[in-house]
Order: C-alpha cells, then structure tokens, then sequence
C-alpha cells in the first residue's frame, strides 16, 4: 500500500501522460461515448500510433502491465479520467482496456512493428485489383444474361393492334375446314365421347390445364315409337313431318320421326278441337277467347316473333290442352326449303330440371320434374298445317307469300299422341384454361357447345368447335413464344345445349361463387354460321362499341366490310347463365340469312334435321367462319389484354334513356324513371371522363387505381337483373326482344298482360323494377366516382 504513493519514474509519467492525450482528445471532438464504427477505426490507429511510439522509447523493459493498472486505478480521482464500467464494444476506452488485459498485447504490437508502407500499398493494390476484376466479370454476365433473355418486344405491350393482327393472320379457312371435317370424321358417338375428342384436341394445341367436367343431369329423349296426330274427320293418322303412318315412312325415317319433338312436354294422348291461335300474341288470345271456349282444346301455333316459353305460357294460362307448333314457309329464308321438315324445340328454361337453381353433383336433392308444362306439345311440318286446315300444299301466289290460317267454317278435330321418357344421362363440359399474368384471377369466358343429339341442330356444334378449336391454335403458337394475357382465358365446350343449355347452367351454378367474383365477360360462339347473307353482331351494351369496333379491326384487307349495327336483343345459346344470372357482359357474331318478315324472331329455337353437306353448301370457302373466328378472337383478345377493360359505361345508361323515350306520350307515368335515367347518364359521363381517360393514359396507369377502375367496369350490368321475368324473357333488361322492339321487354310484356287480365298491378310491378335497376346502377355508378375521389385526396 505506500508503495502506491511512491512517485514514479518520468518514463512511466510520460507513458501515462500519452495515454491521457489519446483519450482526451477523443473526448475533446464532442463525440459521444458511443461512437460510430469510423470512429472506433480511428480512434484504434491513433492508439496504435502512440503506443509503438512508446514501446521504442528505452526503458520499456521495466515496464508492467499490472502495474500500470493499479497506477490508473490508483489515480481514480483525476479529472482527466473516466472509469466507469462501459462495454468493450460501444467505447474506444474500453476497447483500450480490453487490449490492456490481453495477455499478448505486448507481443502482439511487437509482432505488428515491423510492418512497412510498402505491405499497406499492396493491401490496396490487392483490393483494387479485386474490384476491377469482380466490376470487369459482372459486365460480361450481363451482356451474355441480355444477350440469352432479350427484353420483350414491342408486341408485347399492352393495347397493341399489332399483337391481335399476329395472332388472327394465324386463323386460316382451310384450317377450320379440317378441323370441322375430323370432327365428323367418325360414327355418332355419345357426348362424353365427343368432349374427349375435343379434350384431346384441345390438350395437343399446348393448353395446359384441361379439364372434362361430367353431371348426371335428366333428359327428356324420345320414345321406342313416333309421335302421331290423327284427324279425326277423317281417321287419317300422320307423322309430324306430314308422311301418313305406315310402316314403310317409319322405317325409311325412324330417326328423324322420333326426334321430332318437344323435350320436357306432357305425355299422353288428347281428343279435343284444333283452334287457330296464329303467333299465339295477346291480341290472338283476346280475339279467340271472346268467341271460343278454349279450356283442353289444341292450339294451332306459330313459332316466332316472341319467345316459346313466354307464348306457351299464355296458352296455359288460357287453359289449353295441348299445341300443334310449326312455322309458317313465309317467315323462312326464301332460300331453305324447310317446309316438310320437322323439328324438335326444348321447353326447358335452363339447366337440370330436377336441380333447379343448384349444381347437379353428388348428393344433390333430385325433384321428380318429366314435364315442365300441362300441355301436350307437339313441332310438326309445314307440310301438316296444310293437311289439318285443309289448304292446298302450295300458298305462293305470284312470288308473294300468303301466310297459313284455318278457314272460319268447319270444326277440325284431332287425336294427339305423345310419349317420351325422362332418364338420368351424363353430359360432359371440355374446359380449358389459359392463365393470365397480370390479373389471372380476371375470366374471359369464350363458350362453344357440342351435341349429340342425332343430326338435330344440324352441324352447327361442329362449325362452333371448330371455330373455337382454331382459335386456340393460333393463341397458342404465340403462347409458345413467351406471350400471355392479362386475364386468364376460358375455353368451354358444352354439352347438353339443345335440352336447355343445361351443360353450361350446371357448371356455372356449380361455381356461381367464383363466376361471380371473376369472370369479366362471355363471348359466346353458338352456331355461327345459319346462314350466309348478313353478319349478325350481338352484344350488351357496355360491349357495343368494342363489338364495332372489331369489324373495322378485321375488314381492313377485305374489299368488303361488313358494317352491321351491333344491337342488344336476346339471344339463343350457353350465354343465358351468365347474362341474367351473373350480368355478365356478352357479345355474339354469326351470320345469318336475311328476315323474311317482322316475324322470324326466335325462328332458331327449332332444331332441323339438316343434312351433313348443309354447313359446307352454305360455306364452301369456311370463308365466313374464318370471318366469325377473327371478330370472336378480336374482341376476346381485347378484353383479355386490354389493361383497363373495354367497357363503356356510358353506353349503357344512353341504352336506359332510349328505352324509356319511346314510352313518352303513352299512359304510362315515368317523370321519375326520366330523372333517374338522366342522373345515371351525368353519373356516367362523369365516371368515364374523369376515372377511365387518365387510366388509360400509361402514365397514369397505377395498379390499385386500374385495379379499382376494373372492378368497377366489370359489374355494371349487374344492377339490371329483376328479381323476376315472365317465361323466355330475358332478367337482365338491357336486352331487347328483338330488332323491332326498343323498351324493356318487362314493361312490353307488362302492357299485354294489363290488356289481357285488365289490371295494372302487373304494369306497377315492372315500373317498380325498373326503377329499382336504375337506382341501384345510379348509386353503383356513384359509389365508383367516391371511392376514386377519396383514394386521390388521400393520395394528396
């Protein structure tokens, strides 16, 4: 202990003295005890300086590190000093202090003395040459990774005209021609074979994920023996072609007899007079019942000018029992030849009659439904109407067509047979998905159908795969070079479209939640070529623009454009699901042969026994399917690559006004449905010039807002679905009867019914609706706008 108060000797002073001046001068920068990481590098390279600076001074040898500890220690209450405990790591004096408990310290710095100038320049040499090295090497792997994986070409940027051009030069008459030939290459199969073929097809154009998707769903198919209508004046039995009942006609036709039909009718026989109802309108009805008790008698019926359903539902009501159904040879194309020809209609609304409204997978409640209607209903010929009204077999007079109608004097009656059997059948749906990158959770459904259902219908089924199979083909080869939508593409193939579209109805209700959710549009390839006159385009409105658009798009090297309106009028095929049950948008081309009248509307519910060579004798190029295949790639191209969606909301609420015009100045009150049509058309002019032109500009193109804009787009039509439409008219009431017609049918259909039962409670109920549909649209419409507006001023 009086050792520690003897005074030292001045090497020992001065060792001490050159450790003060380090960490003080460290203290002296104003530099926290925790100094930052260049800090403690400098701070150990002055220690370092000063410390060899001391080991070469003499007298070294006397000195101890022990020693020099308990000196510090000895001098805790120096003001140059801080000694308090601080972690080695966060302070250059501790970190000193560590190296003063080494052990090696002393050897350490000796070992480290002799070092030279001249090993710290090939430090730096060496690090210098590594970096250029590691600089010189990434340079070549990047040449080489760019050369390897070029950027992708300017084709594949979004909305480029370009791209769809590549893809459609790809479609070749002559290719959809093979392909309609291999698919009636073989023997008539069932229709799970069929969708295998398409399977397989489908799955060799380089589609990935294809899938064969079954229901046992009932079917309504005809009976071991023809169907007969007798004229009981004079005993005379006939088939519903027109032949008389013999063995000889059932033999040498046996097939085309028994699918000469109405799928889903009553069975049994019936007795009663035949009263001619025409086109089966109210005003028939009114006119015949004011003279005729019509309760279980037979209506002589004409197919056309409104739907099926909606007719025969009118005649039930009435209290009909049965119905002859045929076409007048005046409302067909003078260029068929139609008129001993019988057919087959189905009467079912949509989908599995015995799981209405639900999917029919396993485990589903089967309702016990054969028939859906009272009636006995019965497609003849042109060539019977003649026969049971007694008129001669040719009523064209100096090219003028005189129309079919029962002579007032006489009682015609008939004995009607009909029998079919209900029986559980497995219909198979091809489904093919093409994934997309940017929004793959988005469908784009594009729909063809595929029968096998004797020769009825035709080959339409075929020219529709085809048509969609080479599609497919030329999409692909571009897949195979790297590119792919935006959206996800859907390639369906139904089955069991002539007994109600039940293949497509069963396989959306099976997946309504998704389908809900993710499908953007339908585009639908229901025979597409019916005739060869004039193209027919259908879309909703919210598609009419793109639908027209697309025929300029694809006639640009044609010498002739076809330049057809593009309207919004209901349609027949595998769309129905998903226009009046998702509200989903849709469009259509097909050509058709030209109207004859103002009543071939709804002339296509009847499917024809038409021969094999029928398609080719109306298309020997396949010309007009590659037409059809390039505008249906067009539009599905566009909607699925496009990245804001194509859609004009605009449009549909110019489609609301006009609706309603035309009922000003009739007895209907509709200020209110005015003021509201005009409000959702500010709305929308507003929505689709503040939110849709600056996401279409690229610059302006930010995820979350095209994202929202999209979502959107994509539902709009949904607000114009009603709760309920009467029989064959369409929920959604965008879309028009037919060409004739420019209100919403609901009110159409509401003012025959007034008429008819004089009551205006029917009438009341449509206005209701109505307006509920444009309110809702306003309101959605609305909601948009806010939404943007709040996401902008939070931006802000």
């Amino acid at each position: 202990m009086a050792s520690a108060n003897v005074p030292l000797p001045c090497q020992e002073q001065d060792k001490k003295m050159a450790y003060h001046k380090v960490t003080a001068d460290q203290r002296a920068q104003g530099h926290s005890p925790y100094l930052d990481s260049d800090d403690l590098q400098a701070t150990a390279l002055d220690l370092e300086w000063d410390m060899e600076k001391e080991l070469e001074e003499p007298g070294f040898d006397h000195f101890r590190l022990d020693g020099a500890v308990q000196r510090q220690l000895g001098h805790s209450q120096s003001p140059d000093f801080d000694l308090e405990p601080i972690q080695p790591s966060s302070s250059p004096k501790g970190r000193f202090q560590r190296l003063q408990e080494d052990p090696d310290y002393v050897s350490h710095y000796m070992r480290q003395a002799p070092k030279s100038n001249r090993c710290s320049f090939f430090q730096i040499l060496k690090v210098f040459c590594t970096a250029l090295i590691v600089f010189i090497f990434g340079i070549v792997v990047g040449y080489y990774a760019r050369k390897k994986c070029p950027s992708p070409p300017t084709s594949q940027e979004p909305n480029n005209p370009h791209l769809y051009h590549e893809i459609l030069e790809e479609i070749k008459a002559e290719n959809i021609q093979q392909i309609y030939r291999d698919l009636l290459r073989s023997p008539r199969e069932d229709d799970v074979d069929i969708a295998m073929k398409i399977l397989v097809q489908w799955t060799s154009q380089g589609l990935e994920d294809v899938r064969l998707v079954n229901y046992s769903v009932l079917l309504d198919l005809p009976g071991s023996s023809s169907n007969t209508v007798t004229l009981k004046n004079n005993d005379e039995c006939f088939y519903p072609s027109g032949q008389r009942c013999n063995r000889e006609t059932k033999m040498l036709r046996s097939q085309d007899l028994l699918y000469s039909y109405a799928a889903y009718s009553a069975k049994g026989a019936l007795e009663a007079e035949l009263v001619d109802v025409q086109y089966g309108t109210v005003e028939d009805l009114i006119r015949i019942q004011a003279t005729t008790n019509v309760t279980k008698k037979v209506a002589l019926l004409k197919l056309g000018q409104s739907p099926l359903l909606y007719k025969l539902s009118l005649l039930e009501d009435a209290g009909f029992g049965g119905v002859l159904l045929y076409i007048d040879p005046c409302d067909l194309p003078k260029t068929t030849d139609l008129a001993d020809k019988a057919f087959m209609v189905s009467l079912n609304s949509g989908g599995d009659p015995s799981t209405p409204g639900y999917a029919s997978i396993d485990g589903s409640y089967r309702q016990n439904r054969p028939n859906l209607t009272t009636l006995l209903v019965q497609p003849i010929s042109a060539l019977l109407a003649k026969k049971l009204v007694s008129l001669p077999e040719d009523t064209v007079q100096k090219d003028r067509c005189i129309p079919l109608q029962m002579p007032a004097a006489g009682k015609k009656i008939i004995s009607l047979n009909i029998q079919s059997v209900t029986t559980y059948k497995t219909i198979s749906n091809v489904i093919g998905y093409l994934k997309g990158t940017v929004f793959p959770d988005r469908y784009v459904v594009i729909g063809s159908h595929h029968s096998s259902l004797n020769t009825y219908g035709g080959q339409e089924w075929a020219s529709s795969t085809a048509i969609i199979t080479a599609f497919l083909q030329a999409l692909m080869l571009k897949v195979k070079r790297g590119w792919r939508p935006d959206r996800t593409i859907v390639f369906c193939s139904w089955g069991g479209t002539s007994f109600g579209n039940i293949g497509s109805y069963e396989w959306a209700e099976d997946l309504k939640r998704v389908l809900q959710r993710n499908v953007v549009a339908y585009v639908s390839l229901h025979n597409p070529v019916r005739g060869n006159t004039t193209l027919h385009p259908v879309a909703s409105p919210s598609l009419q623009q793109l639908a027209a658009e697309s025929q300029s798009f694809n006639c640009v090297e044609k010498t002739r454009c076809p330049g057809s309106n593009v309207s919004s009028v209901q349609i027949q095929g595998d769309s129905d699901y998903f226009i009046n049950h998702l509200g989903v948008p849709a469009t259509q081309f097909s050509y058709e042969d030209i109207k004859t009248s103002e009543n071939s509307s709804f002339l296509s519910e009847a499917l024809f026994p038409v021969h094999k060579t029928k398609t080719e004798e109306l298309d020997p190029s396949f010309s007009l399917h590659e037409t059809i295949a390039k505008l249906t790639g067009q539009v599905t191209l566009q909607i699925a690559s496009e990245p804001v969606l194509p859609f004009s909301a605009l449009d549909i609420a110019l489609e609301v006004q006009n609706s309603l015009k035309v009922l000003v100045g009739d007895d209907i009150d509709i200020p209110q449905l005015l003021a509201l049509a005009s409000q959702l058309r500010d709305t929308a002019e507003l929505f689709q010039s503040d939110e849709m032109r600056p996401a279409n500009d690229p610059k302006e193109r930010a995820p979350v807002r095209v994202r929202m804009l999209n979502d959107v787009l994509q539902s709009l039509e949904k607000s114009f679905l009603v709760h309920r439409a009467p029989p064959g008219l369409y929920r959604n009431i965008l879309y028009r009867l037919d060409e004739r017609t420019s209100q919403f049918s609901v009110l159409l259909e509401a003012r025959e019914h007034c008429k008819l039962h004089l009551s205006n409670e029917t009438m009341q109920a449509a206005l209701s609706e109505v307006l509920n549909s444009i309110s809702s649209a306003q309101v959605y419409f609305k909601a948009g706008l806010d939404v943007f507006e709040s996401t902008l001023a939070g931006k802000k």
